[in-house]
């Protein structure tokens, strides 16, 4: 016989004190479902104690209907409290289980993450990075959670034009990556329904079509310009870029440009940033009078080693506590001296922290 009766371990309704009287709080009503209005936990637990009346887990009930009711009606990403998380391998006698890619995914609040410049293109290279190897590690929350993120990375760049050739290598990869799971192997190895693998994978089409069809405008200034500039000056902005790319695109701005950014001092400066002495050993370019050819060496060693990454800001790890999170969030640290104890964290770092 099924037990039909309401558990008698459930925390039971929670009440509230009115003029007319006590008035049940209904949290799946039609008020939730107007608007999508969130449900403050300050107002049914915090601030008015006397005249509510609860159970010993509301608090806890209520965040679980709260994060249930975003994760089934909204795209937004539930938004946890502690902006850090816990990196565990294995069980403890203080704590049981270990932490996933996507659990950090969920808990890190990459939403906000990506309206800070600074932390924009870290964020897109991490998810670069997933999109080739991870997708199929990622639970069904992770998954819906990365895609709401994604859409708002390629909305920026719609917005602001900032950045659009590393967002449009992501969508490359994450298209390749999806197309070789679920057609040409096929069988979907992801979690869900092939159907709605499908669906993403012409959203990420429609989103790449957006992206090749962006008009960057020309901006109206009404003072001085780029341009305008002393000699001096363009050369040093020339030799403040670490990117091959953002080079070369400089120098079709203008002829001077073009003849700055050809300089051979500028690329063996970009070759020493980017990679050891001993490989240049191994892969030197020379022209025909016998010197060496740095622009044309630069992308030789383009492709046989990585290159220097350089963001803004990152992720930090402390070693002490076994945390991760941003810099500026901090987090519960028991170390005498907690800067001592931190470590910036790459994106592939990152991911390695979560290969069991």
């Amino acid at each position: 016989m099924p037990f039909l009766g309401k558990d008698w371990r459930s925390p039971g309704w929670s009440w509230t004190k009115t003029e007319h009287g006590w008035k049940r709080i209904v949290f799946y009503g039609h008020e939730l479902e107007d608007n999508n209005r969130e449900i403050d936990l300050k107002e049914l637990c915090c601030d008015n104690k006397e005249n509510l009346f609860v159970g010993d887990v509301c608090e806890l009930t209520t965040t679980k209907r709260k994060k249930d009711f975003y994760n089934n009606n909204t795209k937004s990403q539930f938004v946890y409290r502690d902006k850090w998380i816990y990196v565990q391998k294995g069980s403890t006698k203080e704590r049981h289980g270990y932490c996933t890619l996507g659990e950090a995914l969920n808990r890190l609040d990459f939403s906000s993450a990506i309206q800070d410049l600074r932390r924009f293109n870290y964020v897109a290279k991490l998810f670069q990075l997933i999109a080739r190897s991870q997708l199929t590690s990622l639970s069904g929350a992770a998954q819906k959670n990365y895609f709401n993120i994604l859409e708002k990375i390629v909305r920026k760049v719609i917005e602001d034009q900032y950045n659009p050739r590393l967002v449009k290598e992501l969508l490359q990869d994450l298209s390749s990556t999806l197309q070789s799971l679920t057609i040409h192997v096929g069988r979907c190895v992801l979690v869900g329904n092939v159907n709605i693998w499908l669906c993403r994978l012409e959203t990420i089409l429609k989103w790449q079509q957006q992206l090749n069809n962006l008009q960057i405008p020309k901006q109206m200034c009404s003072g001085r310009s780029f341009d305008d500039l002393p000699l001096l000056m363009h050369k040093k902005i020339l030799y403040n870029l670490s990117d091959a790319h953002d080079i070369i695109n400089l120098g079709q701005a203008s002829p001077t440009l073009h003849i700055l950014s050809e300089n051979r001092t500028l690329w063996k400066n970009l070759c020493h940033f980017h990679f050891a002495d001993k490989q240049f050993c191994r892969n030197l370019v020379l022209t025909k009078s016998d010197n060496v050819d740095w622009k044309l060496m630069y992308f030789t060693l383009q492709k046989h080693y990585p290159m220097k990454e350089q963001y803004g800001d990152t992720l930090h790890f402390c070693k002490h506590c076994s945390i991760l999170f941003w810099k500026d969030c901090g987090h519960p640290c028991t170390a005498n001296d907690p800067d001592s104890c931190l470590m910036p964290i790459s994106p592939q770092h990152f991911i390695d922290l979560f290969k069991f």
